[in-house]
């Protein structure tokens, strides 16, 4: 069994995101609310998402707008703070994000005992944050260091804010990235947060990997969610579950349960 079988334990997994507040340092972070106001809004959505019975959930830092290639120390660090204080009362699988850091993320993930982390490991891209081009090699042996060789390794390949500058087709290029750089998933992502990836380059990177799982990243929504787990090995979801549909605001346990709902009567 693959680790990210092991890891999941369930067929399509769907995992929920939990976006933290803006962390202390960033342009955004909220200084009255400080960071036991981010406690308590990870907690709420946490929550939320247990109770909906998501199959895993995923921590990550959408809200430190303009985002960095190399994260802050303290952000890291203000993320691992508010994991611990949570961590009980966590019953699912769980994975992290720091945007857009892999030796942040596998940082994270070692400090906190996360399952799995998310990153764009590969390729050059030119993006809003200027030239992107992460080091996967690096990246991997960070984790070999840290002893996680059970971390899961979900690797972006369509980048958001972002043009790849490889000019291969997103499959070949999918396809390379597994051979060269042993990802335990991969995924398909939309232009931006919240946008979905093609159904069309869904179907061509899973025709391209047919035994590497291919998750739908982005834009998932209650409307789509069965188009997109006849095609993909599961799905990432944060929009669509939150108040009104905005990417900023708090989980809507209303909107939480349907999603899941629909969700399960797809697979």
């Amino acid at each position: 069994m693959s680790k990210f079988s092991k890891t999941f334990g369930v067929g399509k997994p769907v995992i929920g995101m939990v976006h933290f507040g803006a962390l202390p340092g960033t342009p955004l972070f909220d200084e009255d609310a400080g960071l036991e106001g981010l406690v308590d809004g990870v907690r709420a959505d946490i929550r939320a998402l247990q109770d909906a019975k998501f199959d895993a959930i995923m921590f990550g830092n959408e809200n430190d707008r303009p985002y960095e290639f190399q994260v802050d120390t303290a952000s890291t660090a203000a993320m691992a703070y508010v994991i611990g204080k949570v961590r009980d009362e966590i019953s699912l699988p769980y994975g992290v994000n720091v945007l857009w850091d892999p030796m942040s993320s596998i940082a994270l993930a070692a400090a906190t005992g996360a399952h799995f982390v998310r990153e764009i490991f590969t390729g050059t891209y030119a993006s809003d944050m200027g030239t992107w081009s992460p080091d996967a090699g690096k990246a991997l042996r960070y984790r070999k260091r840290l002893g996680r060789d059970d971390l899961v390794l979900l690797y972006n390949v369509s980048a958001e804010f972002a043009h790849s500058l490889d000019q291969r087709p997103l499959p070949d290029r999918a396809r390379s990235a597994v051979f060269s750089s042993v990802p335990d998933a991969v995924l398909v992502s939309g232009q931006i947060t919240g946008e979905a990836a093609a159904l069309s380059d869904l179907e061509a990177v899973k025709a391209a990997l047919p035994d590497t799982p291919v998750l739908a990243n982005t834009g998932v929504k209650h409307d789509t969610v069965a188009d997109v787990l006849r095609i993909a090995d599961g799905c990432i979801v944060g929009s669509s579950l939150k108040v009104d549909g905005d990417t900023w605001k708090p989980v809507d346990p209303d909107r939480a349960q349907e999603f899941m709902s629909r969700a399960r009567a797809a697979r």
